[in-house]
């Protein structure tokens, strides 16, 4: 749904997403917007309503939307439901991502890496990043299991998901900060384990800050 410079400009990595149930009301609102204004005869209007309710990703919404007028509707268009950030794929999860593993060395999982529902990460003398800002999501629910033994596991998580931290730290540390997304249809990335005289840090950072 791009028109008249209100939202970004499609990509292929957004047209793949996931859409939600509030991503598909706002499309109706649109169409309904556009058959008032006139933009949409009632036949089209009542085709693509239907197409609109059966869509699942962004590129279905998108080529509902993408000849009108969106800017001449006067329908509110909320950027945090509907620009580019954190979603579930929906993707196979037969190549996610599963297991990081540093026994006195250093793992990473970082960059567009697919993930899978569930994800160990065991740093035993040593230290596992996981930075989550650009990766894909395959269930709606990360679990993320960590144990960290005289070692280190680092999370960095984006603004757009929901974080939940519950670990246990044992002459040692386990926390971060945890959030609350307001992004309908957002991940939520639980994290949970042990930390035996080691550390466990969960940190939300932009997703397009570098040097964090």
């Amino acid at each position: 749904m791009t028109s008249s410079g209100d939202l970004p400009a499609p990509d292929d990595r957004r047209a793949r997403l996931r859409a939600a149930d509030a991503d598909r009301e706002l499309v109706h609102e649109i169409l309904s917007a556009a058959m008032a204004h006139g933009s949409l005869s009632p036949v089209e209007y009542e085709e693509r309503a239907g197409k609109a309710m059966m869509a699942k990703t962004f590129g279905d919404l998108d080529e509902l939307t993408d000849d009108l007028p969106i800017a001449q509707l006067g329908v509110a268009m909320p950027v945090p439901s509907m620009s580019p950030g954190p979603r579930v794929t929906g993707g196979s999860s037969d190549a996610a991502v599963r297991h990081r593993l540093a026994i006195m060395s250093g793992s990473e999982l970082s960059g567009t890496a697919v993930v899978a529902d569930a994800l160990t990460a065991t740093a035993i003398m040593g230290a596992v990043e996981i930075d989550l800002r650009e990766v894909e999501f395959t269930a709606p629910v990360l679990t993320i299991q960590c144990i960290a033994i005289m070692g280190g596991v680092e999370i960095r998580a984006p603004e757009g998901v929901t974080v939940e931290i519950g670990g246990l730290g044992i002459m040692g540390g386990f926390g971060g900060k945890s959030q609350k997304s307001p992004r309908p249809g957002a991940p939520v990335v639980r994290v949970t384990g042990l930390a035996l005289m080691g550390g466990v840090e969960v940190k939300v950072v932009p997703r397009e800050d570098p040097d964090v």
